[in-house]
């Protein structure tokens, strides 16, 4: 049986950068495909003929519902599926179509391009809810995307989940990827002292400053108990991926101070987990 990657997601948020890494990684990759011949491509790829086909990228086209009924009918043949949906701002996505000058494929069925905008994430919200991955690509760079995906994909066909711990800054918004959020802007914030201020939360300074405090220590002890109750729970439901989203108000102390040690402690329980640090360089 093979092992399939379905790429879906909001137009202009990076499907076919995430096609381009995957097909880079060796898998086979076939891009822009209508959702309803998503089967019929798995079938001919499952074929004995179809030599050298058992990891598979589909890019769905416009999807309207229809995708989520064709994977259910992949995965009860007996196929791995992982559904990655590729999510940004609205901002951004007017930014980008501003940028390139292309017609959104919902013009003419909107008002304008920030109307089409928001009518596909509605549109598409049900695919979104039922994704294994969310990647928001409102802030990478093609080399950060690249990193995002080669990261998430390698170890494919691993049957253990893969825990993202990322730090963000409430100030530039909540990240559109994130399954559970946690807020630590309660603790002592180093920005208020002029040594720590032009430091990150990757700098032993700022790093002591933060984690030496006693409501910190508190804090992750209990996090990191609850999070041993619920990451089996999610686990048990089948997820292959979750991120965890940790913020402060900038996102350059004490959210990036926190993931790291938080990480160091999930690692230490042999989860493979990744850091990720949105917000650390502005």
């Amino acid at each position: 049986m093979a092992d399939i990657v379905m790429i879906t997601g909001l137009s202009g948020a990076g499907r076919s950068g995430v096609a381009d890494v995957m097909e880079d990684l060796g898998w086979y990759v076939v891009d822009n495909l209508p959702t309803s011949l998503v089967e019929k491509i798995v079938e001919l790829a499952s074929m004995p003929d179809a030599v050298g086909i058992d990891q598979l990228a589909l890019v769905a086209g416009r999807d309207h519902g229809e995708l989520l009924v064709h994977v259910a009918a992949i995965r009860s043949a007996g196929h791995h599926v992982t559904v990655v949906f590729l999510d940004a701002s609205t901002a951004e996505l007017v930014r980008r179509y501003d940028a390139t000058r292309r017609k959104h494929p919902l013009a003419g069925e909107s008002d304008g391009l920030m109307e089409s905008i928001e009518t596909e994430r509605q549109m598409l919200q049900p695919t979104r809810e039922a994704a294994d991955l969310v990647i928001d690509t409102t802030g990478l760079n093609v080399h950060q995307l690249k990193e995002r995906v080669v990261s998430a994909f390698s170890e494919a066909g691993s049957s253990q989940m893969q825990v993202a711990v990322e730090s963000f800054g409430f100030k530039h918004g909540l990240p559109l990827d994130a399954d559970i959020v946690m807020d630590v802007r309660f603790l002592p914030n180093p920005y208020w002292d002029e040594e720590l201020r032009p430091l990150t939360g990757h700098d032993p300074k700022v790093r002591e400053y933060v984690l030496e405090r006693p409501q910190t220590v508190e804090f992750l002890d209990t996090f990191d108990e609850l999070l041993r109750t619920v990451l089996p729970g999610y686990q048990a439901e089948g997820r292959s991926y979750l991120t965890i989203a940790v913020g402060c108000t900038g996102g350059r102390h004490r959210s990036v101070a926190v993931v790291e040690e938080l990480a160091a402690r999930l690692r230490a329980r042999a989860l493979a987990v990744r850091t990720s640090h949105r917000d650390v360089s502005r």
